[in-house]
């Protein structure tokens, strides 16, 4: 059982006897699989449970179970609802009304915003308690030196290959695009690589491009923090990078046709050699049923290594709940364990961030992404990341449309640093 820290265990008794005194209320989970259940709008708090937890859809299962683990170790009530819709966007409403959840489930790169807007609060852990963790992962749920979330899942990119078509791993991008071409021109697929840009560019598919040749968005300090005032767009590693994609435009490996909506699906059809996507696709490719492989994305022949974003998922306890402190205390101790993080990988399959059961994962598929993730740079979560996303990727369709490479990139660098400094 769960022991509660000594400041809390007084808070729950409490509530758990007010909770019989005041007619009957049965303070254990109910074993019904829908119980807590909501797809609820912000607006509706969770009644009289003890604890609730928003999270989107397709986690509840999983953050179900540990949430009633830890109701029923402490004899409380918990209350796990589904948002449907913008979860972000619903909680800090939800929760500058007061009328929000205790905890809510969502990925590391909203903190910037919700610290900004005041919906969260700093996790009675420092950085340091979560050394059993991924550094990345830790890293990436860190803002402004304090910890504002506990990760449980984390995700990259990495490069899918079509055995039948190129059999072959490729030590770099060059020698993936080189067999990819080769199958190209002997008509087995039409495409070398998919590489989602799209009319109005993918930043973040085309990440691992920019790293490679030097580039980066925004500059780290030594523990990773991101530097708003240090826009890495239109200096020398982003020009160096974007000539590189108008090399590949110009060969069409790159094309704007080539997108989020249907870059899987074209793979999955056989009709490309090489695939750059995320964890979420193989479930699609595996139903394909064609030979493929999966490795960490290379860098390019003569550059750095490629550094795709990092994403994690991560539980954060809300600045206006109404159980402050056993939201403090679910996150803590409920989450921050081994068999908290297992229940979570197993209903997920999630690449656990707790380093201990990334050691248990024996899908050889999910091992790649687990040295993928560790190996990634986490996306940034800080505010000024909103002014990058639109401008430079548009800047990437540009460019793989014909555009000046170098004019292109200096410019929407331009743009993103006007866009921080007017956004204060």
């Amino acid at each position: 059982m769960l022991k509660l820290s000594r400041t809390l265990a007084p808070a729950i008794v409490a509530i758990a006897f007010m909770a019989a005194a005041c007619g009957g209320n049965d303070p254990a989970p109910s074993a019904d699989p829908s119980a807590g259940e909501s797809s609820a709008p912000a607006g509706d708090s969770g009644g009289d449970a003890d604890l609730v937890v928003w999270t989107d859809s397709l986690k509840l299962p999983a953050v179900k179970k540990v949430a009633e683990k830890f109701g029923a170790d402490n004899g409380i009530t918990v209350k796990v609802q589904a948002i449907s819709t913008d979860l972000q966007g619903q909680f800090v409403t939800a929760d500058s009304a007061g009328n929000g959840p205790d905890v809510v489930v969502g990925a590391h790169d909203w903190i910037g915003n919700l610290v900004q807007n005041g919906a969260i609060e700093p996790l009675q852990l420092s950085p340091e308690d979560l050394s059993g963790y991924s550094p990345k992962a830790v890293q990436a749920t860190t803002y402004d030196g304090k910890l504002y979330g506990v990760p449980y899942g984390i995700e990259a990119l990495a490069l899918y290959r079509n055995t039948d078509v190129a059999p072959d791993e490729p030590k770099t991008m060059d020698d993936a695009i080189a067999a990819g071409q080769k199958a190209v021109d002997a008509g087995k697929v039409d495409s070398a690589l998919n590489l989602p840009v799209g009319d109005t560019g993918d930043a973040y598919h085309m990440e691992p491009i920019l790293t490679s040749f030097g580039g980066y968005i925004f500059a780290q300090d030594d523990a990773g923090a991101y530097d708003p005032a240090d826009v890495g767009i239109g200096k020398e590693g982003s020009v160096a990078a974007a000539e590189k994609i108008s090399d590949l435009a110009k060969a069409k490996v790159l094309r704007t046709s080539i997108s989020g909506d249907n870059s899987i699906a074209l793979f999955t059809s056989k009709k490309a050699a090489f695939l750059v996507s995320g964890p979420w696709a193989l479930p699609d490719i595996k139903k394909a049923g064609f030979p493929y492989a999966i490795q960490p994305l290379p860098g390019f022949a003569g550059q750095g290594p490629a550094e795709p974003f990092m994403g994690a998922q991560a539980f954060m306890v809300a600045a206006n709940g109404k159980h402050k402190d056993i939201a403090q205390e679910f996150v803590n101790n409920g989450v921050n364990s081994e068999e908290a993080m297992q229940t979570l990988f197993a209903e997920t399959q999630l690449v656990p961030a707790m380093t201990s059961v990334q050691e248990t994962v024996t899908d050889p598929d999910l091992t790649v992404f687990t040295e993928a993730a560790n190996a990634a740079n986490p996306m940034p979560a800080i505010p000024a990341m909103a002014s990058v996303w639109e401008p430079l990727g548009k800047a990437y369709s540009a460019i793989v449309s014909g555009k000046d490479p170098v004019s292109t990139i200096k410019s929407a660098g331009s743009t993103i640093n006007k866009a921080i400094k007017d956004a204060g």
